[in-house]
């Protein structure tokens, strides 16, 4: 995987291959941070990163300034390689081993970006609690922002607090806010 912008912009990072990851490639993730780009400033966004695997997006968000990133995933692998790479490029990324369910549902902490990039194999009914949880424990700041990453066959439109949608190659990011009561 490659940082495409910020202070790292173009270093390659090279995961363990026994990883059970599938990494956002780089032109789906180059055009994420483009739409991020144009609404966020980067220095001052808190970044929640669930199903953080080779810690891929909080690598770019860490590169392009963010000083606030918690990476949550299972898989203490993961968790061990983020942290390593954390620690080489001086990032502030808090790493966390923990269920991403779990963690929404116990976390207090509010947060201007929320990414998510769940298995594709998950069932269309978790990744539909994703947004369910954000909003009912009110985890997003004001304008705040929930992505998630799934396969065109995941439909996510339904949900009231659905926004949009974007899709690059076989990646797609549903977009999601807090609705005017």
């Amino acid at each position: 995987m490659r940082i495409i912008s910020g202070k790292y912009k173009g270093r390659r990072i090279i995961a363990p291959k026994k990883l059970p990851v599938r990494p956002t490639t780089d032109m789906a993730k180059e055009g994420l941070f483009n739409i991020l780009n144009n609404q966020y400033s980067f220095d001052e966004v808190i970044v929640l990163d669930l199903f953080s695997g080779t810690g891929n997006i909080s690598f770019e968000f860490a590169s392009r300034g963010t000083e606030n990133i918690t990476a949550v995933d299972a898989y203490a692998g993961c968790i061990q390689f983020i942290h390593k790479v954390s620690r080489e490029l001086d990032f502030p990324i808090g790493t966390l081993k923990m269920d991403a369910f779990t963690f929404l549902e116990r976390t207090k902490i509010q947060y201007d970006i929320i990414f998510a990039d769940p298995p594709y194999s998950l069932d269309e009914n978790h990744f539909s609690k994703l947004p369910d949880l954000v909003f009912e424990n009110k985890l997003l700041r004001e304008g705040g922002v929930l992505i998630v990453e799934h396969s065109p066959q995941t439909k996510l439109e339904d949900h009231p607090n659905f926004q949009k949608s974007r899709k690059y190659g076989s990646s797609v990011f549903s977009f999601f806010k807090k609705t005017d009561p």
